[in-house]
């Protein structure tokens, strides 16, 4: 069936909208992610997006943590809570 001229220029000014970024992990990688997408219900796709989005948020909290003196440290060990 061939594709209408509105239907052309949609494709057009969707793709001029959107971002092309290739990634080329090692096979075993690749097949790794493509699994795990497929068993968290996901398309490759979302699921890197969502991955990367987590990422982000993570590093910028972190980073806007970093400024600030934190006295809670219950996630880094002690020295005497290293030893039995």
């Amino acid at each position: 069936m061939p594709i209408s001229e509105a239907q052309k220029r949609a494709n057009i000014a969707y793709n001029r909208r959107q971002d092309s970024i290739t990634l080329r992990p090692p096979k075993e990688t690749g097949a790794a992610i493509r699994t795990a997408a497929e068993a968290a219900g996901q398309s490759l796709q979302g699921y890197i997006l969502q991955a990367c989005a987590e990422r982000m948020a993570r590093d910028q909290a972190q980073a806007a943590g970093a400024g600030q003196s934190s006295s809670t440290t219950e996630d880094t060990p002690t020295p005497t809570q290293d030893k039995p």
